[in-house]
């Protein structure tokens, strides 16, 4: 029996209505297109997908699914398009294959992990563009999950395999491939209840990861699998010959813990093996809730409770759709021995999790309930995608919010939601809803009032109490755990900022018209501001009028923007600063502006494109000054005859210092996100003054050097799009 016939034969098993036709359809068509092609490891490329098929037919999935997971890799590796597929098989599977079709293997780059692979050493611009590509990538998972949640189901798939077969890469790609799984594909099964593949995935990673630990382990494990298995045989005879005085009918089976989960107990509570008791657990199965809790009650009578080691995840299931009876017993000898009690379709919905929800389902359209039921994820996609476009912070608070442990809290309605552990009441806002996070001063949990620090236990009932009038503080940066409630607060104050840099920009831009003698309003046209701004690479007047406020951005430049063009002279003029109606300015090009005649102003330091004045020195030739330094007032003022006006805007590759100031989130790495934009650019950092302060803020003053006002204005736009950025500024040593 060919393999395509085997895997056939098993969804008949489970699914009698299946449409096998369509599988071989898939095949068929999956076979020739990859005909000639081999995998790295020698074996011919239809056996990745047949593969894949399998895993599927072992989740129960349904024709649909299987028929896509043989053609995931026909578009990306054949001749073939998504409207070939499309036409092929019809809008569905297209949509799947395409979906999975963008997730590629080891797309992600996801820097430094627990057991991942340090890229501190990277070029930083290769690494900033591989972050770039990674979250971009990232963004498409939770896209095409958002669509289609078999789309993950799939990928879980192929990723099964491509670990299964990783000894055919080179070791540094094995570790990417490997790191990569451990911290995202890993944890997504687990969000989506797939315990069957997680676990696989787990130990795959691991053994790669750590091999020495790994091989420690399994040797040890190895070495006491029979004395285990004799306790555990000693456990069943005695729970069945009481299940058979009470008439129960039960399924008992071992549950093995697998090693990477035995791994990280020994590190998390820093203990030797030998000290670890429930390597394995006794899972009992049975028919009814009812029956669940009647075992229970037997369980606890036949062996001594041991306390606080019962959880009834029944009466109050998972957020991924997982339930079970936990309790832990005294065994017959004397051990901690782990026991789970639950119903069949508990059974298939641990094992299986969304995947459960296919089975028998041709068509793949789960019920309402199910959509009810996944929508706490749904939204969880969304707020990742949402909260932050610069790719480090967008990878960095996927991988915190998946990586990390969960507490699981509820509404005062019932409705279960999942947080990482160590959340508080303002993370359980955020979550419910930006509006409720914003406006939240208070909570009850199990209805008790609680300070807004106080941190979740599983199975909590939270209610938050808000305020219409109250705002976030920063201070909620010191304790929230959600990268998405941390994200809400960061971008309140930003907004804040933003608004009232708006506000100071057009006062400037206003106040500047208004000196050179100039009608507001008949300069300041929105289509030339607009027209404007996006020469700038700004999106709005409103943002350039920000880039004004935040100092990004000289007044006097934008009103040269806005000025008709005029005239140059070639000849140096000394004489009155006040120049009649028509006269051009005087035209800069030198190949450095501090020469024994020109000297660069150190009070405000002007570079090429600034809006400048020369001012006429006695004995000492001109200096320049931007027209912004409060100088140049008061030689309008006392000597206006030794002004010129100057057009400097060529700097013939000359670089020249200049100040900028930057206040931030403090938190680590800050500086090296900073410093990598500054690489990227070929900027160099002359100085550097950083100060943490007491707020959690921190504040950078640099000195760098700059060819000319665009190179300076790309540089800042770069640096304030980091998230953590509050304020970005030009300022002088002179001030």
């Amino acid at each position: 029996m060919s393999r395509i016939d085997e895997i056939i034969e098993q969804v008949k098993g489970y699914n009698p209505q299946a449409d096998v036709e369509l599988i071989r359809k898939a095949y068929a068509f999956a076979e020739k297109a990859h005909e000639g092609q081999t995998r790295l490891s020698g074996d011919p490329y239809i056996t990745h997908p047949l593969e894949a098929a399998r895993v599927l037919a072992d989740l129960e999935m349904d024709s649909t699914s299987i028929a896509a997971g043989l053609l995931h890799d026909v578009v990306e590796d054949a001749h073939v398009t998504v409207d070939d597929v499309k036409e092929q098989f019809g809008v569905e599977i297209a949509r799947l294959v395409d979906g999975v079709t963008k997730l590629k293997l080891a797309d992600f780059d996801i820097g430094v992990g627990n057991t991942g692979v340090d890229k501190a050493a990277e070029a930083p611009k290769k690494r900033h563009a591989e972050l770039k590509r990674s979250a971009e990538n990232l963004r498409k998972i939770f896209l095409a999950m958002a669509r289609d949640l078999r789309v993950m189901v799939i990928k879980l798939a192929d990723r099964l395999h491509n670990m299964m077969t990783l000894s055919a890469l080179p070791p540094e790609r094995q570790r990417k491939v490997a790191s990569e799984t451990l911290q995202i594909f890993a944890p997504l099964a687990h969000r989506l209840g797939i315990w069957k593949i997680k676990w696989q995935l787990e130990d795959l990673a691991f053994k790669y990861l750590e091999p020495e630990a790994y091989e420690t382990v399994a040797e040890k494990v190895a070495r006491t699998r029979s004395e285990r298995e004799e306790d555990l045989k000693e456990a069943v005879n005695q729970i069945k010959a009481r299940l058979a005085q009470d008439g129960m009918e039960a399924h008992i089976q071992a549950r093995p813990k697998h090693l990477y989960s035995i791994y990280q107990k020994m590190l998390k509570e820093g203990i030797d093996f030998q000290e670890i008791y429930d390597l394995s657990a006794l899972r009992i199965i049975v028919n009814t809730v009812a029956d669940c809790y009647y075992i229970l009650g037997i369980v606890h009578d036949q062996w001594m409770p041991i306390p606080d080691r019962f959880t009834d995840h029944i009466a109050k299931s998972k957020s991924n759709m997982y339930q079970s009876l936990h309790t832990k017993v005294v065994g017959p000898r004397g051990e901690p021995l782990e026991i789970q009690i639950r119903t069949w379709e508990m059974h298939r919905m641990a094992e299986f999790g969304i995947a459960a929800h296919w089975q028998y389902k041709e068509g793949g359209r789960p019920g309402d309930e199910f959509e009810r039921k996944l929508s706490w994820l749904r939204q969880q996609l969304f707020d990742w995608q949402a909260d932050t476009e610069e790719p480090n912070e967008f990878l960095r608070s996927v991988i915190n919010d998946l990586f990390t442990d969960q507490v699981f809290v509820f509404t005062p309605k019932g409705e279960v939601i999942d947080l990482p552990a160590g959340s508080t009441p303002v993370d359980f806002a955020y979550r419910i809803h930006s509006d409720v996070g914003n406006h939240c001063v208070g909570a009850k949990v199990n209805g008790k009032i609680v300070p807004l620090t106080h941190k979740f236990n599983n199975g909590d009932i939270v209610e938050i109490i808000s305020r219409s009038n109250s705002q976030p503080s920063l201070d909620w940066l010191n304790f929230v755990k959600t990268s998405h409630a941390k994200n809400r607060i960061k971008g309140h104050f930003r907004k804040l900022h933003y608004t009232e840099s708006v506000a100071k920009g057009r006062e400037m831009l206003e106040r500047e018209i208004e000196r050179l003698g100039h009608e507001i309003h008949a300069v300041l046209k929105p289509e030339k501001l607009n027209k404007i701004a996006q020469g700038l690479n700004l999106q709005s007047e409103e943002d350039m009028l920000a880039a004004i406020g935040y100092g990004h951005v000289a007044a006097a430049t934008i009103i040269n923007k806005l000025k008709s063009e005029m005239p140059s002279q070639d000849v140096l003029v000394v004489g009155s600063g006040v120049r009649p109606q028509g006269e051009a300015k005087l035209a800069l090009s030198l190949d450095g502006a501090d020469t024994m005649m020109i000297k660069r102003g150190r009070c405000c330091e002007p570079i090429p494109g600034d809006e400048v004045v020369g001012y006429i020195t006695r004995g000492k030739g001109m200096v320049l000054h931007r027209q912004v330094c409060p100088n140049v007032a008061a030689y309008r003022n006392q000597e206006p005859d030794r002004l010129v006006e100057v057009d400097w805007n060529q700097s013939d590759g000359e670089r020249f210092p200049t100040d900028i100031k930057i206040e931030a989130l403090d938190r680590v790495g800050l500086l090296n996100d900073i410093s990598a934009i500054f690489s990227e650019t070929k900027t160099n950092i002359n100085a550097a003054k950083i100060k943490s302060m007491p707020n959690k803020m921190a504040r950078l003053e640099l000195t760098v050097d700059v060819q000319d006002v665009n190179h300076l204005n790309n540089l800042m736009n770069s640096v304030g799009r980091l998230t953590d950025i509050m304020r970005i500024e030009r300022v002088a040593s002179g001030r």
